[in-house]
């Protein structure tokens, strides 16, 4: 009887234990797979081709410069370019964002201006060099807000990249650059206060050549007509007025 009482208390003992045991931990859910990264920013970031075609593009800007520049005056021509994506590549503000699987938005663009890090487009520095030593102005209109002109200027003085003015957006003003185009001409900006004739404009948009949009463009061949001679295109499959609003 007593051995039958012994080893029904040490089957309630072992029972009691057992279910005092700590329960495993759950497995942690497995991490959310990161964003993949578009073809467009891979593209930019990664590929020889992307290199090639702006070092291409600014290749044929220096010789219809040197052509146009022929016989002039130093001081009485110009040349105006916008700034990112054509001068200077903002990638990986877009490969952050992407990654992040987050659009753009004003606020972390802001913030991505000052940090500075941007860095000049292959083929853009020979080229403003270029244009300075052969008597050239060079206005960069951009559309950066006026309240980051500063952090943009630091970025050009930065990576050495020549230039006479930084003509910015007014930070409640319209995005047109047509304005800012004609005050380079006109000579009220600080790239001369003389008038000045540009003999070339530099961008990655439609937007960034007098006179022209999406619409404009496209409803009439003759608008490309100065592609190649006074209008000189840089690839950007990231982003731009093309994509719908």
């Amino acid at each position: 009887m007593m051995l039958r009482t012994c080893a029904i208390a040490l089957l309630f003992v072992s029972a009691a234990c057992r279910s005092a045991a700590p329960l495993p931990a759950p497995s942690a859910a497995p991490a959310p797979p990161a964003a993949s990264i578009p073809d467009s920013i891979r593209w930019v970031r990664d590929a020889a081709e992307y290199r090639a075609a702006t070092l291409q593009a600014y290749r044929l800007a220096t010789s219809a410069v040197e052509a146009a520049a022929a016989g002039r005056q130093a001081g009485s021509w110009a040349v105006v370019l916008d700034a990112d994506e054509t001068v200077i590549n903002n990638v990986t503000y877009q490969l952050e964002r992407a990654q992040q699987g987050l659009p753009y938005s004003s606020e972390s663009w802001a913030a991505w201006v000052r940090r500075r890090e941007a860095s000049p487009i292959p083929g853009a520095a020979a080229f403003l060099a270029r244009v300075r030593a052969l008597g050239g102005r060079i206005a960069i209109v951009t559309n950066r807000l006026q309240s980051e002109c500063a952090d943009t200027a630091a970025v050009f003085e930065r990576h050495q990249l020549a230039h006479d003015a930084l003509l910015c957006r007014p930070d409640a003003g319209p995005s047109d650059k047509n304005p800012r185009f004609e005050a380079v001409a006109s000579g009220r900006t600080p790239a001369s206060s003389t008038p000045v004739e540009v003999v070339a404009f530099v961008g990655d948009n439609i937007l960034d050549f007098p006179r022209l949009s999406q619409q404009s463009a496209l409803a009439a061949e003759a608008a490309f007509a100065p592609f190649g001679t006074r209008f000189i295109l840089l690839p950007n499959p990231m982003y731009g007025s093309w994509q719908p609003r």
